[in-house]
């Protein structure tokens, strides 16, 4: 995964910056309620759509078993073979999980 720099600070670093800024104003008044929500949504992560193949991919880049795997994303090592093969698509939090596995490591998870 590529970290993108702004001015010399991780991206992630400046959106905190941005945000902690926006909390304040919205504590200060001068941001209401809708539109501090509006932001702290647009600061979630998105959620990606996984293959078969991406999924088998990230648990060998990670290197673990399907066991292990799913033990760390609370999960069934059934339901771990079942997306390897596409009989089955991982959905809500399973989906979140995944994709900060892809973009920050299983460590993230952990």
């Amino acid at each position: 995964m590529a970290v993108v720099f702004i001015y010399g600070f991780a991206a992630s670093e400046v959106k905190a910056a941005i945000h902690e800024t926006a909390l304040g104003l919205h504590e200060s008044g001068l941001i209401d309620k809708h539109t501090m929500r509006r932001f702290d949504q647009s600061c979630l992560t998105p959620i990606q759509k996984f293959t078969a193949a991406e999924i088998r991919a990230l648990r060998e880049r990670e290197q673990v078993s399907q066991a292990v795997f799913a033990l760390y994303l609370n999960v069934t090592k059934d339901s771990v073979s079942q997306w390897e093969r596409g009989d089955k698509r991982p959905a809500g939090p399973a989906c979140k999980l995944l994709t900060l596995v892809a973009e920050k490591g299983l460590s993230a998870i952990a």
